[in-house]
């Protein structure tokens, strides 16, 4: 089977070229609440609920609606929602999960006309939204817009049913395997941040310790190596690119071919830092190895007798914002840092073995989001592949075994 060259590039032969207008009934939703109106209350979808194939269901809203505009704007299941404004054409198939739901603004509500594919509609739009292809058809003003007009003569491949529907399948696949993985990701998290409330607090003891617990300033349990600090700004950096972090308040801000530093150490904002969102983002973070280090970031080490990893642990989510300096920018000194408290075992013992329980957790982790990028680099391939028709699809499982999705 060959190929053709078309308004969308190169398709099979036995592709048809069609328009979105030609193949979907597409409605532009509209400011529907009723000021001056006598209104009914109704649950309504707006731009913030449409994620990337699913529905926020938390941010959907209750409005008052003319009741003369409601069965217009009236949602049925299999409705495809795609957002005119901002990152436009992010896309989600309305699936039912609130009754007698609506509607508004910023959004338009495909229907299929000849029997389209809505899913392999979604999916498209995911393409062409990586691809930068739906740009060509927006207009700006402060943010970007898709307007109805424009959105309708979109030129769309038409795969033949039985494909359309192969297509669809494969790449369901692959986002059913990316939600489990999310969910196993969360609730890792969850059971990450239980046992740390449980174990850096004291309140559950690891089977063998039964030591005393203790409050200890900073200055006591760590050494600050803020002398070895050097700031670079991005001139300088730029005139010696090389395979050393350069570290700043919130992580690694570039590479250089230098470093100030050798060591195991941990890494906490002086200023610039995530204080006031302790409880979902680390204040602080740990390197090891050859570092350069700027004036952003004060540098600790754990003193003979203590634990590095526990140390670390007890700080990433710490409320210091007690200590922080005010002004313009909250600023963490080094004098009110060596005030923070530890709480901690007297036994390094003990800390050593909390920390490689929790370290542990964090690498199980960290291994399933590399799973999870792996995945969603072989889906964003497979969409690549399948939706031009450089690759073809007889059985959708034979793609996923080739793609290492499928067993």
């Amino acid at each position: 089977m060959g190929y053709k060259r078309t308004e969308v590039g190169l398709v099979p032969e036995d592709w048809s070229i069609s328009t979105v207008g030609a193949e979907f009934r597409v409605q532009l939703g509209k400011m529907l609440d009723a000021a001056k109106n006598q209104g009914v209350s109704k649950p309504y979808v707006g731009n913030r609920s449409i994620q990337w194939g699913h529905v926020n269901v938390d941010a959907i809203e209750t409005v008052s609606l003319t009741p003369v505009e409601l069965n217009r704007f009236l949602l049925r299941r299999g409705d495809l929602l795609v957002c005119e404004g901002g990152e436009i054409g992010r896309a989600a198939i309305w699936n039912d999960p609130i009754p007698e739901c609506y509607y508004q603004k910023a959004l338009h509500r495909l229907r299929p006309i000849r029997g389209y594919n809505s899913l392999l509609m979604m999916f498209l739009l995911r393409l062409w939204a990586t691809t930068g292809f739906l740009t060509n058809f927006a207009t700006r003003t402060s943010i970007a817009h898709l307007p109805k007009e424009n959105f309708e003569t979109i030129p769309l491949p038409v795969p033949l049913d039985h494909e359309q529907r192969a297509i669809v399948e494969a790449l369901s696949d692959v986002d059913k395997s990316l939600e489990s993985l999310d969910a196993l990701i969360a609730k890792k998290r969850a059971i990450k941040k239980a046992a740390m409330q449980q174990l850096l607090t004291g309140r559950t003891r690891l089977p063998g310790f039964s030591g005393k617990w203790e409050r200890r300033q900073l200055k006591h349990v760590l050494d600050c190596l803020d002398h070895v600090r050097i700031p670079l700004n991005e001139s300088q950096r730029a005139k010696m690119p090389g395979s050393y972090p350069y570290c700043g308040a919130n992580g690694v801000l570039d590479y250089v071919n230098d470093f100030v530093l050798d060591d195991d150490v941990i890494l906490i904002a002086e200023d610039g830092g995530y204080f006031d969102e302790y409880t979902h983002r680390p204040i602080a973070y740990r390197m090891s190895g050859k570092i350069w280090v700027n004036n952003h970031a004060h540098i600790l080490k754990a003193k003979s007798g203590y634990s590095q990893g526990f140390l670390y642990l007890s700080l990433v989510h710490k409320n210091i914002l007690p200590y922080l300096a005010s002004g313009t920018r909250a600023k963490l000194n080094k004098s009110e840092m060596n005030k923070i408290e530890i709480y901690l075992p007297l036994q390094v013992a003990e800390q050593t073995i909390i920390a490689e329980f929790l370290l542990n957790m964090d690498s199980e982790i960290t291994a399933l989001e590399q799973r999870r990028e792996k995945t969603h680099a072989i889906k964003e391939g497979m969409m690549q592949e399948l939706l031009t028709g450089r690759v073809r699809l007889i059985e959708p499982s034979d793609q996923l075994v080739k793609a290492g999705v499928a067993p």
